[in-house]
């Protein structure tokens, strides 16, 4: 069975660069693009980024029961199409989703081993700035997020694992041990365990946590 590894952060804390670059990393992930009613950003390309529907398609696919999760955010619809994990288990890949918090609670509730993270940035002050660096919002639409950005990082509780998103490089190396370590969890690795015992001709073999 595929994984599902949700990542949540706050806009601006650097969650699609450090998702990108994990991406990058270990060709065992595959990146679940969402669909989104909003309109595509500069230098967004469809079915990348992601895959950018009206409203009245995004509904009709939420009353056919299309998505894993959804959610409205700043006025703009969100969804996960079951077809990517359906996708990830049948290619045996791994899945990485870029969800926010209410999204990842309602995928929670349908997948419920999913390995959630939530990215922090270092601090408020340089969350602002990188918001007003990326010069894509204006100084009302930037309060805004800082405000809402408040409201999420208290939900980081929620989550099994918090990256601090301060030097990338380290942010990325630690995803990346997250990843690994939850491919090693004994329930994921008994088939593997086992033919290896079988290899050994043993039967009845008890495992021992000091062994």
């Amino acid at each position: 069975m595929s994984i599902a590894f949700v990542i949540s952060a706050p806009s601006g804390a650097g969650k699609s660069t450090l998702i990108r670059r994990l991406l990058e990393s270990d060709p065992g992930l595959l990146f679940s693009v969402s669909y989104t009613t909003r309109q595509p950003r500069p230098g967004e390309v469809p079915g990348v980024a992601y895959h950018f529907v009206g409203r009245e398609e995004f509904l009709e696919r939420l009353q056919r029961g299309e998505f894993l999760e959804w959610a409205e955010v700043f006025g703009n619809y969100y969804g996960t199409h079951r077809s990517y994990y359906e996708q990830a288990c049948g290619t045996g890949r791994d899945l990485v989703l870029d969800i926010d918090t209410e999204g990842a609670r309602q995928l929670r509730l349908r997948l419920p081993e999913v390995v959630s993270i939530f990215i922090l940035p270092p601090s408020r002050a340089i969350l602002e700035h990188r918001l007003r660096q990326r010069g894509q919002d204006s100084p009302e639409a930037i309060e805004r997020r800082l405000r809402e950005a408040a409201r999420e990082a208290q939900r980081y509780l929620e989550y099994d694992y918090v990256v601090v998103n301060d030097v990338v490089e380290q942010a990325t190396q630690q995803l990346l041990s997250i990843v690994q370590a939850e491919r090693c969890r004994r329930h994921r690795m008994d088939r593997v365990a086992r033919v290896v015992l079988e290899s050994f001709r043993l039967s009845n073999v008890s495992l021992r946590s000091n062994d």
